[in-house]
């Protein structure tokens, strides 16, 4: 074969699935049929759950500094500011990244095809897929560059390429669901004004909403918003045609444009994600309202879930079934997450007198509602974060001990200037028990070859959940795969064969980095 795996897509869901294959010390090539990376944003948000996968590779710190720490969410009305929010830790306890976040998706791309080429990678670009056909022993895939086609071994296929993929399309997966009947502009501008350096402002009005948040990295100002109600069905809308709107919405004074667009958001959900030995991942498979920031970071999320799989299962630490569980596991939040962002998508943008009144008064106290309890907070940053996200329903969940369940995110736990999530840096199953663990735990795990960490109990680890003694086996990406009390070591070995798990160390010399 050319290659392990052929990555189709070099969008943010395509290049973190390159860093965790090439973290993972897998063969693969990653493809994108546009001549550079893209020079506009519609996402900003770069979630808590995000950050965390991120850490896991070692590439957090440089995304940090090429975005914005959200101290303050200021929500305004064109009268004038009505609420200022704190940000700056209302995820406190929840996560090492307890703050609201925003780097914009086309700096985010070049932070992660920076971080590739620090591996000695580059994306292939202006190579389109013609086509591919999958035989006994893998894809068979012809890509075209310059007129020119080769023919490319692979032995899977992701999709990473875009709500019209070309992937998805040869593959005759359904892609059902809708386009919101309002137009979006984006736009770079140079503007004085409300501008919050750490903050993000948002501004809602009659007809909509605006998002005023400043771009580090190129010291301007980014503002994405709804196309006023007077230029929606304008065949061309230019920003010169909306600029008293948005001057009069925001309270800007915009200068220089440096680039403007506008788009439409669809709400769509794939069939599958999955056929044989082919994957979709990120917009190829759903598509979503701006609402809360999801889109982007549940790409991604898609891109580490399915990264960890291929890697067990190519390079044989795992059984092959372990492949079945990605459709499930990412359509059931896909589909769970397109509802609830619709609804909330619907009264922020709806045009109706109702949606403008609740708009406008109704919403910016029950923001103030939620931020005046830490509980109310917490539930707020869980609801956003993703941290929240389980598999519980899926093959590979097993078991309950204390408040956790199987496929549940393993809690943090902060311990002096430590955490439970740094040894997640190794990106391998590994065991982690709360207190003292059962003696006879350890020669389990060593026949295995499986790494088992112990902290001491604790009051937080007691609040978040965890039982005293308990042992939690932990999937690469930091997922509960099967929970048991101290005393039921044998299912745990019982899992751990059923599913073939080996450790890292058996595919270690396969590629050095």
């Amino acid at each position: 074969m050319n290659t392990e795996v052929l990555i189709v897509g070099a969008g943010p869901t395509g290049l973190v699935l390159a860093l965790w294959l090439r973290r993972l010390g897998v063969n693969f090539r990653i493809i994108d049929k546009s001549a550079g990376p893209g020079e506009t944003s519609r996402a900003l948000a770069v979630q808590a759950r995000t950050l965390e996968f991120h850490r896991q590779i070692g590439i957090v710190d440089d995304v940090l500094a090429a975005g914005v720490r959200i101290d303050r969410l200021t929500i305004r009305t064109p009268t004038g500011p009505v609420k200022a929010l704190d940000l700056s830790d209302f995820g406190a306890g929840v996560s090492k990244y307890p703050f609201a976040f925003a780097l914009p998706q086309d700096i985010h791309e070049r932070v992660l095809i920076s971080q590739l080429e620090k591996a000695g990678i580059e994306v292939e670009r202006s190579t389109e897929l013609a086509g591919f056909a999958e035989n006994a022993g893998g894809i068979t895939a012809i890509l075209r560059k310059n007129g020119t086609e080769e023919t490319v071994e692979a032995a899977y296929i992701c999709g990473c390429d875009g709500a019209h993929s070309t992937v998805r399309h040869a593959l005759d997966i359904g892609f059902p669901g809708g386009a919101y009947e309002q137009s979006f502009y984006v736009a770079d501008v140079e503007a004085t004004g409300p501008i919050n350096r750490n903050g993000l402002d948002v501004v809602l009005g009659s007809y909509g909403f605006a998002i005023v948040m400043p771009v580090r990295q190129l010291g301007s100002v980014r503002v994405i918003g709804v196309v006023p109600k007077a230029h929606e069905n304008d065949a061309h809308v230019t920003f010169e045609s909306i600029r008293a709107d948005v001057e009069r919405d925001t309270g800007l004074a915009i200068g220089a444009v440096n680039w403007f667009s506008t788009y439409h958001v669809h709400h769509r959900v794939a069939d599958h994600f999955r056929v044989g030995r082919a994957f979709i991942a990120g917009d190829a498979g759903h598509i979503h309202s701006p609402a809360g920031g999801q889109g982007m970071n549940t790409g991604m999320g898609d891109a580490v879930n399915l990264a960890w799989k291929l890697a067990a299962v190519i390079q044989g630490r795992a059984d092959a079934r372990l492949l079945d569980t990605y459709e499930p596991e990412r359509i059931a939040f896909a589909r769970l997450l397109i509802a609830s962002t619709d609804r909330a998508f619907r009264i922020v943008t709806g045009r109706s007198a109702f949606s403008s009144t609740w708009r406008r008064y109704v919403m910016p106290r029950i923001a103030t509602l939620l931020f005046g309890t830490r509980w109310g907070a917490r539930t707020f940053f869980a609801l956003l974060s993703q941290t929240r996200i389980n598999y519980r329903g899926s093959a590979i969940s097993i078991g309950t001990t204390g408040k956790l369940r199987g496929g549940d995110r393993l809690p943090y736990i902060a311990s002096g200037a430590g955490d439970n999530f740094a040894s997640l840096g190794a990106i391998d199953w590994q065991v982690h028990v709360y207190g003292e663990p059962n003696p006879a735990l350890a020669p389990v795990l060593a026949k295995r070859g499986l790494a088992l960490h112990t902290f001491p109990w604790q009051a937080m680890a007691e609040e978040a959940g965890l039982e005293r003694g308990a042992a939690y086996l932990l999937r690469p990406d930091g997922h509960i795969a099967i929970a048991v009390s101290g005393e039921n070591v044998a299912a745990l070995d019982g899992y751990l064969a059923d599913w073939k798990i080996k450790p890292r160390q058996v595919a270690a010399d396969r590629l050095k980095p």
